[in-house]
């Protein structure tokens, strides 16, 4: 026989070799016939426990059966991975478990695990109806729905470990196969390896890069509408409008909603009883110029064209990801100041905040460019006549207007006349920094900082007076609400406990929410996905709140606190923001 067919029939010999090896000890059958875990099944339990105790927000039923599988899933695999080390350890000591021994901890686990899954998803109802009065709901649950819980859970659960499993199999095949030509540990890695590989692939190239994908051709066409009762502006004084080099079709759709709903100034004469201005309002969308500095430098000119730098209020607004500002921010500026007022924003994306987030580069360069643009002419002016120079954000834009003052507290106060910033985010850099520089004895959901000379942190407006100590200016307000997971979620939360859940707590966090590692991380996560679903006051959702902050920053002349509630009223029925914006 020729030396290839020898090649041949070796070839064709390691490859039934290794197919019955495979269908022997790694057919598709293991991955469901394999022996449950008692440890994997024990930690299971004990974590679908801890994921039904308290949180910053309620949950409906399925999102708190979805948490509990997941948290379940996990649970298992890191109790499978202590006993297999157990199993070693033992095996190493020469420590032999009876049968009898084991047939008493499955019963005993089957006994012991049932009550704890059935009389925490008891007990969870009434940890939930805490939560729910926490925020102002109504604290009853609807019980056929809330049994649900466990069975999405082990749903869910079973999912997660059936991917898991097959994947292990996956892996087992590669490195049977491999063992045959190179050492075991050799043949081993190489499985893991490409596992990897292939799970990252399918999840990165396939899974996440497809849900972008679709994620963003709906923000794109949304970015091209226009919503409904929203019209081309007139006005000279607006962006969009016939006299704008910024042209309407440009501005994005958020861009549209802020110019074209800018507030008449019939509307402020009507509520001041005073003659009112026009307001100026400039916005530049990702297609009003080709670079990040044209567009900057657009903002300028748009500015000078529509008097801008000449109004007494001039405030530089970050957006959220899809290019949205909420009315509640720049309303009130233009009622309490008469109309005399500039407001100039940029957009830096049309995609949701919680996409946005995921490249906050975009945001904060955004950010940068326009306060400096903005900053180098208004600095031109002179002292006596420039407009108080404002900065504000919210959520994500509140990320934006803060890394324009470059994170820092000094940067604010040298170079403007006043911040507010709503919601703002874990990875803010001068949130960061002022919060971990509190005195002590101040809580962090409310901290003090330098007696409140220049910055204050309030959930009401009697938090404006925290400290009792002269308030400086200029002035800088943080709104945060201590339910707000947009604000309290953070990569540390796996592994460090809050200072946040410290006493006193917030008056809308449970007294039973306790931290666990790992789980508060996941449990928070959770909550963002309901952070704008309860009422006002609470998670992100601050209602009027900047009404009353603006005020305390700004001081308007002959300005009432009575004027502050009636206005406040008046824009009570504006939509909050949400995290799709």
């Amino acid at each position: 026989m020729s030396g290839a067919g020898k090649a041949l029939n070796r070839t064709k010999d390691w490859t039934r070799r290794t197919a019955e090896r495979v269908r022997r000890h790694l057919g598709p059958d293991r991955v469901v016939r394999r022996r449950p875990c008692w440890g994997g099944i024990a930690v299971a339990v004990l974590c679908y426990c801890l994921s039904l105790t308290p949180s910053l927000l309620p949950r409906a039923w399925w999102l708190q059966g979805l948490a509990a599988g997941v948290s379940a899933a996990v649970g298992y695999g890191a109790g499978a991975a202590a006993e297999a080390l157990a199993r070693l350890l033992l095996r190493w000591a020469g420590v032999r478990v009876r049968r009898r021994v084991r047939r008493t901890l499955w019963a005993a686990l089957a006994v012991l695990g049932a009550a704890a899954v059935v009389t925490a998803t008891a007990w969870s109802a009434g940890w939930e109806g805490q939560v729910r009065r926490a925020v102002t709901l109504p604290p009853h649950l609807v019980w056929w729905q809330w049994a649900l819980v466990p069975v999405v859970a082990a749903l869910v659960a079973t999912l997660l470990l059936l991917a898991a499993r097959t994947v292990r199999l996956g892996t087992r095949v590669v490195a049977h196969a491999f063992g045959t030509l190179v050492p075991r540990p050799v043949a081993c890695a190489t499985g893991v390896v490409l596992a990897a590989f292939v799970i990252g692939g399918v999840v990165q190239g396939f899974l996440l890069r497809a849900a972008l994908d679709a994620i963003e051709s709906t923000a794109s066409l949304a970015d091209q509408g226009t919503t409904k009762g929203v019209h081309r502006p007139g006005l000279p004084t607006l962006s969009g409008s016939p006299a704008s080099a910024a042209r309407w079709d440009t501005l994005g759709a958020k861009g549209r909603d802020f110019v074209g709903t800018a507030t008449p100034r019939a509307d402020i004469a009507a509520f001041t009883g005073r003659p009112a201005e026009d307001p100026v309002r400039v916005y530049v969308g990702l297609l009003s110029a080709g670079t990040l500095d044209e567009r900057a430098a657009l903002a300028v000119r748009e500015l000078e064209r529509t008097g801008g730098f000449s109004r007494r209020i001039l405030a530089v607004m970050g957006t959220t990801g899809t290019g949205w500002i909420n009315d509640q921010g720049s309303r009130p500026l233009e009622y309490m100041w008469g109309g005399d007022t500039a407001m100039v924003a940029m957009q830096y994306s049309y995609l949701p905040s919680w996409v946005s987030a995921l490249t906050e580069d975009e945001a904060a360069a955004t950010g940068r460019a326009l306060f400096d643009a903005v900053y180098a002419k208004w600095r031109t002016l002179p002292a006596d006549s420039r407009p108080r120079l404002l900065v504000y954000g919210e959520s994500l834009g509140s990320f934006s207007m803060e890394s324009a003052l470059d994170g820092s507290l000094p940067t604010l106060v040298a170079e403007t006349g006043g911040a507010l910033f709503v919601g703002p985010t874990y990875d803010n850099p001068l949130w960061k920094s002022v919060t971990a520089k509190r005195q002590p004895g101040s809580p962090e959901w409310r901290p003090v900082v330098a007696d409140g000379a220049h910055v204050r942190f309030a959930q009401v407006p009697a938090d404006y007076g925290i400290p009792d100590a002269p308030w400086g200016e200029p002035r800088a307000v943080y709104l945060q609400n201590g339910s707000d997971p947009v604000v309290w979620w953070s990569p540390d939360l796996a592994f460090h406990r809050p200072d946040w859940l410290d006493r006193p707590r917030a008056r809308d966090v449970s007294p039973a929410m306790q931290w666990y590692p790992l789980l508060t991380f996941w449990q928070v996560a959770c909550d963002l996905a309901g952070a704008d679903s309860v009422p006002d006051g609470f998670g992100h959702r601050y209602g009027t709140l900047p009404t009353s902050a603006w005020a305390e920053i700004t001081s308007p002349p002959d300005w009432t606190s009575a004027d502050t509630v009636r206005l406040a009223g008046m824009l009570e029925s504006v939509r909050e923001p949400g995290l799709l914006d």
